[in-house]
């Protein structure tokens, strides 16, 4: 099972802690469990929505082609859509800029009794434009004090708030990269970018690096998702899941007395 990263702990995002944890199940028993923990995050799901006092916010970060959509679609998909959205953090429109960088974010941010799931998010901006010298050092450094004091903000208002880093190896990135430019129903997706961000890999995992040290804390934790394949993966962010959900045992409302008594009443 996943662990939080520990707070203020460097790490090293090597090859290998990319490769999923030998312990899991495998074969049939790994996608039984997948279909288990698909059925108990609906019930969850449904607990905290009739409750209606708290919400759930999953943040998905990672390189090009680590999975984020894939894992929306498989441990997200069979959720009531009612109560869950997915926002998707594309570069910032001409309105977005004209604002504080947290703006658009706080707007998408799930209202309590919801799921809410950000593909991307506010650490692009101390990710992306890192990396590609958007802003001065000394205007993103300052970032991850505020990013760590919105987040405290959310989860003191009953927003829980919970980060998945998904974390592929070098060679596995070529692989879906290839394999995305070969298949015609993906190739749409590969862009000239793709290479241009893949040649800032050691970039990238510098500020992947700062941003699990500097902003895993006790209400807002980072997991390090081992991301190569795809079924370990959604099982350890599902298994993740349904642990935080339980330890916040959502409570389905008790009926009024009086609306019991009347069930006789129904013709």
């Amino acid at each position: 099972m996943l662990k939080p990263h520990p707070p203020d702990q460097s790490i090293e995002l090597t090859d290998a802690l990319a490769a999923p944890p030998p312990a899991l199940p495998r074969g049939k028993a790994l996608d039984e469990a997948l279909d288990a923990q698909e059925k108990q995050l609906e019930r969850l799901q449904a607990a905290l929505a009739a409750e209606g006092r708290r919400a759930l916010l999953v943040v998905l970060q990672g390189r090009d082609a680590s999975g984020k959509d894939g894992t929306i679609r498989r441990v997200f998909g069979g959720l009531n859509p009612a109560a869950c959205s997915v926002t998707s953090f594309k570069r910032p429109s001409a309105t977005e800029l004209a604002h504080d960088y947290l703006w658009r974010v706080h707007q998408a941010v799930p209202a309590r009794g919801t799921f809410g799931v950000f593909n991307r998010s506010h650490y692009e901006d101390v990710i992306a434009v890192r990396v590609h010298r958007l802003v001065p050092e000394a205007v993103w450094q300052k970032r991850f004090d505020q990013i760590n004091a919105f987040e405290a903000m959310l989860d003191a208002e009953g927003i829980v708030v919970r980060k998945f880093f998904l974390h592929i190896s070098r060679d596995e990135q070529r692989r879906r990269l290839r394999e995305r430019l070969e298949d015609p129903e993906k190739n749409w997706k590969f862009n000239e970018g793709d290479l241009r961000e893949r040649a800032l890999w050691d970039e990238y995992t510098a500020a992947y690096q700062e941003v699990l040290a500097r902003c895993s804390t006790p209400g807002a934790p980072w997991y390090l998702v081992p991301a190569n394949q795809n079924k370990p993966r959604d099982y350890l962010i599902g298994e993740a899941l349904i642990q935080t959900l339980t330890g916040l045992a959502p409570r389905y409302p008790a009926a009024e007395p009086g609306l019991i008594r009347r069930l006789g009443e129904i013709a």
